[in-house]
């Protein structure tokens, strides 16, 4: 197998929240270092487990199930932890921040390393909260690595088409590690996002700028109200391949989650 378990989370490499990002224009809104005891459940103040279903075969999303066993604290990272049953069933985790943090524009960011194995998906990203469906709410992928491209880490937009609002049209980019697989080490990935544009980052290195001038065409900018965040490891689905035996346990480890607004 390419992954191993809980075993595998590398201490914590920060020393603890920042008063601001490197650059000083930054001031941090909101943050989670995950330093409780290990075992323990992600802070409940902060998140609400989630769920996306899927399959690990078919179109689409991967599966996901609901499974809160699956994301635990160990060595200062919140570790998501892919398994299968031996019927077959796969599990894994998600969590985000709805009704308990949204933001309008900032630098959202996390240290990750990603999951490794046949099938394996990992994303960190938000969701539009105003009142309308996806995709008119609009979705910010920070990061999304599939290991069908172990290289590449995505960044996208997404959002409703003026011919169509309820029509998913996407506008990415992508980021090619230069020295082997995104999973091989933690990344920080980043988005910093203003009235008029989003900014794509892996490990600082600034690699896309999207406006509502560049989007796909037809594609509505819908990235003027609150986002909540979303952090979770997917496994299959038609774009990250399906898994097979020597795919499971697969592990992503989040280091930290950080947002900041733009300092006055």
């Amino acid at each position: 197998m390419t992954s191993g378990g809980h075993d595998s989370a590398a201490p914590s490499r920060d020393a603890g929240i920042d008063a601001a990002a490197p650059d000083s224009g930054w001031v941090l809104t909101w943050s989670d270092e995950f330093n409780a005891p290990n075992g323990s459940a992600p802070d409940p103040t902060k998140w609400t487990y989630t769920s996306i279903n899927g399959t690990t075969s078919g179109p689409g999303w991967g599966v996901e199930d609901d499974t809160p066993s699956a994301v635990k604290i160990e060595n200062g990272n919140l570790v998501f932890t892919a398994t299968q049953a031996d019927g077959g069933t796969v599990s894994s985790g998600a969590i985000d921040s709805l009704g308990k943090f949204e933001q309008t524009y900032g630098r959202f960011e996390a240290r990750i390393k990603v999951a490794t194995g046949a099938g394996a998906w990992s994303a960190f990203w938000m969701l539009g909260d105003n009142g309308t469906g996806w995709p008119t709410c609009g979705e910010i992928d920070v990061v999304e690595v599939v290991q069908s491209s172990p290289k590449v880490a995505y960044g996208t937009l997404h959002s409703g088409n003026t011919s169509n609002a309820g029509q998913n049209t996407s506008t990415g980019a992508s980021y090619t590690d230069p020295s082997g697989n995104m999973s091989d080490d933690y990344h920080l990935y980043a988005v910093e996002w203003a009235a008029d544009s989003i900014k794509f980052y892996v490990d600082n290195n600034l690699y896309a700028t999207q406006t509502n001038q560049n989007l796909t065409a037809g594609e509505l900018w819908a990235f003027d109200h609150p986002f909540y965040v979303i952090v979770n490891l997917e496994v299959g689905g038609s774009w990250a391949g399906p898994p097979n035996a020597s795919s499971f346990p697969m592990t992503m480890l989040v280091d930290y989650v950080r947002v900041y607004k733009a300092a006055m």
